[in-house]
């Protein structure tokens, strides 16, 4: 016998509706890759997401431009992107926008010579980058290098400098690798902005002018675009201070961010659902409940969806 009212089985065909409203006129995708793509770690470097290949394909398949939008700093971008390609992914250099390319850019057009606290894997970005005499600090995931010694190295040349200048690579709090989460660059930063008395800047998500390079590479316009990461803060927040649609992934950091962050995201529509799962289609079930936490809601259901309303 159903316990449903017909205006409670209509709850789901109304959120579709808002849907494919919401998503009229999208020409792109942007994917955050940790916690999206695949999860760091482990002797392979990671291991992908369930059905998160399957998607990257369907979306290239689909016509839509795509851009990978990523705060990765361990690697740089030519090593990350040959990581993800042995771990099966379709994906190119030039197709993914990262910090590490962005601060370089930033310290040629501002003259400016850093300190690096970053992983030593990333240390080759900087290359062409004038290093001596250092007026400004530039912080990554350092990982394993995010010692007390290089923190407080990290901490004197900011204190020394008249005018002194933080370029943070991201401001994530943490991620989620194959063994567990992980501290994040912002904790470090933070620790440094309140030695110092300084705020950082912010070169990676979620920055509005990082999120308009990734634009700029895919020719199109905020509000043609949508933002598809696990991070409520870094990724959908940003994303929609840019201008940008944006939706939230259940894997990653997703379980642990859903009740800290109350700020609204475009990944449930409608009335707060009052439906047994039976009542919803196949692969959308958790798209308009946001009552239970599933850590199996991927990517490819998302894609599915996207390019269902997309291409009408």
């Amino acid at each position: 016998m159903c316990r449903h009212s017909p205006a409670q089985l209509l709850l789901p065909f109304r959120a579709m509706a808002e849907w494919a409203k919401a998503l009229a006129g999208i020409k792109g995708l942007l994917l955050d890759i940790s916690g999206v793509l695949y999860d760091s770690g482990g002797e392979g470097g990671g291991v992908p997401i369930p059905g998160s290949i399957e998607a990257v394909k369907k979306i290239k398949a689909s016509g839509l431009k795509l851009q990978f939008c990523t705060n990765e700093t361990q690697a740089t971008r030519e090593k990350f992107v040959e990581k993800l390609q042995r771990l099966g992914f379709d994906i190119v250099v030039n197709e993914v926008t990262a910090p590490a390319p962005a601060a370089c850019r930033i310290l040629k057009e501002r003259h400016l010579r850093p300190h690096l606290l970053v992983h030593d894997d990333v240390v080759p970005e900087f290359d062409g980058i004038d290093k001596a005499s250092p007026n400004c600090v530039v912080i990554g995931d350092a990982a394993d290098n995010f010692s007390y010694k290089n923190l407080n190295d990290a901490f004197r040349v900011l204190i020394g400098l008249e005018n002194p200048v933080l370029l943070s690579l991201g401001k994530g709090r943490y991620y989620k690798e194959t063994d567990g989460l992980k501290l994040d660059v912002g904790v470090y930063m933070k620790a440094l902005e309140y030695a110092c008395d300084i705020q950082s800047e912010v070169v990676g998500k979620p920055a509005k002018m990082f999120f308009q390079s990734a634009l700029t590479e895919m020719g199109i316009e905020p509000h043609q675009a949508v933002m598809i990461g696990d991070d409520i803060v870094n990724d959908v927040g940003g994303a929609q201070q840019c201008g940008m649609k944006a939706l939230q992934v259940r894997t990653g950091k997703y379980s642990l961010f859903m009740h800290t962050h109350p700020t609204p995201a475009f990944k449930c529509m409608g009335p707060k659902p009052m439906m047994e799962d039976k009542f919803f289609p196949d692969g959308l079930k958790n798209t308009f409940c946001s009552t239970k936490i599933r850590d199996k809601f991927t990517l490819l259901p998302y894609i599915g969806l996207v390019m269902n309303n997309t291409q009408k």
